[in-house]
């Protein structure tokens, strides 16, 4: 799912949740959302089977759109997401 790049958004915020688990990976994910204001971008790093999972589809649960996931060489997943309006 590569809807845009990194180069072409300029995230607000970014965040490295690669050492968390769940469900701590998407508790810090929608506290950093929360922070943020209405159409700011985070830039989210996160790794592991279940956060890759879960963290984008809670996101667009709560009406975040997931602009792009980006797999990094080492195993890391990029998230590009767009606080809700």
């Amino acid at each position: 799912m590569n809807l845009v790049t990194a180069e072409e958004i300029r995230p607000d915020q970014s965040l490295d949740i690669t050492g968390e688990t769940c469900p701590m990976t998407f508790v810090r994910t929608r506290l950093a959302l929360d922070r943020m204001q209405p159409g700011q971008v985070l830039h989210l790093a996160l790794k592991g089977e279940e956060p890759r999972r879960n963290v984008p589809r809670t996101a667009a649960e709560q009406g975040h759109a997931v602009l792009s996931a980006t797999e990094a060489p080492d195993g890391v997943l990029l998230l590009l997401i767009r606080k809700k309006a």
